[in-house]
């Protein structure tokens, strides 16, 4: 034993860990507790639309005329539930991001300068959207982040649902430019 280390009765070293996160206590392995923190996971995507940044802002605010043309096939029963156009509108729809992966979603939008965003009343759930001018138009910048779920399946989540939602979300802009065109 190294000078200094301290061991326990066993004669193990106090702390010793096997290959799989066990403590080595009297020969033999003792799995510890681990507590897992929610990790944020966020899926960003951005285009350059040529468009008054304005007009590209009102068409992303209005859930009534311009979403439902906008959204891709993997969202189902869209309706409007209040409002319609800006601050205040609340929407639903179920977003079938997988075969396995179903989320209900329930948005409240609120409407601040440049930035539409919306607050699902199910989840952690928020979804921003960001319309900044640029020399020929507009960059539109979409964000949806959660918070994750913990242990390994947030570890899987993290690394593969901002995959498939950056799809969606492309998907959805790439309309959305074609929609203010």
């Amino acid at each position: 034993m190294a000078e200094g280390a301290d061991a326990d009765a066993g004669g193990t070293m106090a702390g010793d860990k096997t290959a799989w996160g066990a403590s080595a206590r009297n020969g033999a392995p003792r799995h510890e507790q681990r507590e897992f923190t929610v990790g944020e996971v966020k899926a960003v995507s951005e285009i350059d639309i040529v468009a008054e940044p304005s007009v590209v802002l009102e068409a992303i605010a209005d859930y009534t005329t311009v979403r439902p043309k906008i959204l891709p096939s993997q969202y189902r029963d869209y309706a409007v539930v209040q409002g319609g156009r800006g601050d205040g509108t609340i929407v639903r729809w179920t977003l079938q991001a997988t075969k396995k992966r179903v989320r209900y979603v329930e948005a409240a939008v609120s409407v601040a300068g440049d930035t539409v965003t919306e607050t699902d009343a199910n989840s952690t759930m928020v979804t921003t959207w960001t319309v900044t001018p640029i020399a020929d138009g507009a960059r539109v910048a979409v964000e949806t982040a959660w918070a994750g779920a913990g242990g390994i399946g947030g570890v899987f989540e993290g690394i593969f649902a901002p995959l498939g939602l950056r799809k969606i979300q492309a998907e959805t802009l790439a309309n959305l430019a074609k929609q203010v065109k």
